[in-house]
């Protein structure tokens, strides 16, 4: 009997149709977090558009789930594991499409900075130069504002230059003045 009544519970359900609230819900979930990273980062249009979508998805799939949900209960398992996997999702491909910008600091010795600013400025990257003073010996601190998807490629060529040289970076959610090329005023 019980055997019986576990064998009902994973063949109540057509394969498809459990196929379809994972992978739905994947969508609807991973857009879920593009949307608030989008919205956090002044991207409010691409957030409204992201919104719209999930919602109309989300009323489908759940009533899809919650209608006869007592003799189907594997599709609430099934549409749990799609909303775990759309978080993981999610994050992974916002970490890929790397919205958004950075200030990168950079602290080295002022030979090495100044090098670096150089470099930099070469490239047609905007560099703030300071001096500060670290524990025992004059610093020259590299304020670079960056977009976010270029930040590995900065940090390396930072290091290339000077190995020793610390690097933070700071998400920016506001910028106003500045050099900022035409094409960067684009993007956003």
């Amino acid at each position: 009997m019980f055997w019986e009544k576990v064998v009902e519970v994973f063949t109540a359900t057509p394969l498809w149709e459990l196929a379809l609230i994972f992978f739905s819900r994947i969508i609807e979930v991973s857009m879920g977090t593009l949307r608030i990273i989008l919205i956090n980062k002044g991207y409010r249009k691409q957030g409204v558009i992201l919104a719209f979508i999930e919602v109309m998805m989300w009323v489908f799939i759940a009533s899809r789930v919650i209608t006869g949900i007592n003799e189907e209960p594997l599709k609430a398992v099934i549409y749990s594991l799609g909303f775990a996997t759309g978080v993981y999702v999610g994050s992974k491909l916002e970490s890929r499409l790397a919205f958004g910008k950075v200030l990168l600091q950079s602290i080295s010795s002022i030979d090495k900075g100044r090098e670096i600013a150089k470099i930099l400025r070469e490239e047609n990257i905007a560099v703030t130069e300071i001096l500060g003073k670290g524990k025992d010996t004059e610093r020259l601190v590299l304020m670079i504002y960056i977009n976010r998807k270029g930040k590995d490629a900065i940090i390396d060529k930072i290091r290339e230059i000077d190995d020793h040289a610390m690097v933070v970076a700071h998400d920016v959610s506001t910028l106003r003045g500045g050099y900022i090329g035409e094409w960067r005023r684009f993007i956003k």
